[in-house]
């Protein structure tokens, strides 16, 4: 392989059979992060304000949603995406939260594959239904996400020449 070539990513299509599960690692909670993504991306008070967060239904300061679906996403770049044949996705069916994240807290992210097939319409790409579940230092379900991924094919079957 020369300089020029990329090098082989581990995951293709054919590597997420249905029933796989694959841990994604995690990720401490940062009480800074936590105020600059709310600043940035959703200010409401219960993700600014300590005193706010008191009187709301989560007792005290805590991540957005928005914010632990970001943070997972990382847990799955750093976990499969990044070292995959990744082609992105359509989006995300369900997206669930579940319990509050807060700062300090741990969270850890799995994938189950839910579902694989090849596209008929595009016979070198392959679907990926995936469940992401998030979970806490003590086990807690806080989110949950489930969704469509397009990747590569190791070995794509070769287009018959009638076919666009």
């Amino acid at each position: 392989m020369d300089k020029t070539t990329p090098p082989a990513k581990r995951y293709c299509w054919e590597d997420f059979p249905v029933g796989r599960v694959m841990a994604l690692g995690s990720t401490t909670v940062a009480r800074e992060a936590t105020l600059a993504f709310a600043q940035q991306f959703d200010p409401q008070p219960f993700h600014l304000d300590d005193a706010a967060a008191e009187a709301s239904l989560f007792k005290r300061l805590s991540a957005s949603g928005w914010h632990t679906c970001a943070m997972t996403m990382r847990l799955m770049c750093d976990g499969y995406l990044n070292d995959s044949s990744s082609l992105g996705s359509p989006g995300i069916d369900e997206l669930r939260w579940l319990k509050p994240v807060y700062p300090g807290d741990t969270i850890s992210a799995e994938m189950t594959v839910l579902e694989a097939r090849v596209m008929n319409s595009k016979p070198h790409i392959g679907l990926v239904l995936s469940r992401w579940r998030v979970f806490n230092q003590d086990g807690v379900d806080v989110m949950t996400m489930q969704g469509w991924g397009m990747f590569g094919l190791r070995q794509p079957e070769p287009v018959p020449e009638n076919r666009t």
